[in-house]
Parts: structure tokens; sequence; C-alpha cells
């Protein structure tokens, strides 16, 4: 059901892509560890990955010295990481920041490890968890009106200001 073929075979790009393979790696099986032993994922992953997503976030503002948006796109959502992610920027202000991924590494891994679509799904929820932690950060939500690993075409990345 997810469809998540990259078109860039770039040896550079695929090379960043495995090392963020291995990331999703360790996150799958620190989870499928704790659920052999009872725990459930969404008991303590989420967390720990949102305590990340702070982390990250905390020193991204710091080096933009920025908590714009338009920051965020210059430090997290580089050319590079446009790459990698095959991203396209729909809108860019320093309260509103739209992107659509086209292909996600993770999603990758944890097909390669046989994992359901309903565990890819899963997955990605706590993964998200980080980057809704590295919105808070800049004073944002982050909405995920579509989603690869749920079977949508795209990862669609909406951050915006809490304005009141």
């Amino acid at each position: 059901m997810i469809k998540n073929e990259a078109k860039s075979k770039n040896p550079l790009i695929v090379a960043i892509r495995e090392l963020l393979e291995h990331r999703a790696l360790w996150l799958y099986l620190l989870c499928d560890e704790a659920g052999k032993k009872g725990l459930k994922w969404e008991d303590f992953a989420p967390a720990a990955v949102k305590r990340c997503g702070l982390y990250q976030g905390k020193n991204l503002v710091k080096k933009g010295k920025t908590d714009s948006l338009k920051g965020l796109k210059k430090t997290l959502f580089s050319k590079p990481a446009q790459m990698v992610f095959e991203m396209d920027i729909k809108k860019s202000t320093d309260d509103e920041l739209n992107i659509d991924f086209h292909y996600c590494p993770l999603v990758k891994a944890w097909q390669k490890q046989g994992c359901s679509d309903e565990e890819i799904a899963r997955l990605c929820d706590i993964a998200m968890c980080g980057d809704h932690g590295i919105g808070e950060e800049y004073g944002a939500v982050l909405d995920l009106p579509k989603c690869i690993a749920k079977g949508d075409d795209i990862c669609a990345l909406r951050y915006h200001k809490n304005n009141k």
C-alpha cells in the first residue's frame, strides 16, 4: 500500500539516505525490543523522540539566531535536505512553512525490515514527535495532512506560528 520510491539515484544522496535509514532502524529495533518486554511503543518512544526534537529545535533557533520559520527552512530544510527527501518548498514566511516531501528514507528503512504498513504508520507517528518538538521551539505547530507512511503520495509538513 505504501509507495515510497526515490527518483534521484545520485550516489552521494543515496549515501546520506542510508545514514537516515540507519537512524530509523534504531528506532524500529528499540521499539521492537521494548515490545518483546511488554512495553507499548507509544508509552515511551514519543516522549523520548520529542525530547530530541526540542533539543534539536533549541540548537537550530540558536544557530539561525531567529525563531522565524524562514530560519527553520534555512537551517533544517536546506538544499541538501531538500535533495535527500525530494522536497518542494511550497511556502516560506516568518509565520508559515509548508513543505511537501516526495520520498522518506525512514519509511524505506522500515520497509526493508519487513514492517507492516500499520507498524510503519506507528513508527512515523513516533518519529514525527521530533518534528513537533522542533516546531515548538520555533513557537509553531506542525500539521501533517498527508503522510507517505499512511499511504499518501507525499508528506505534507505544515508549520504555522501560534499567533493569537
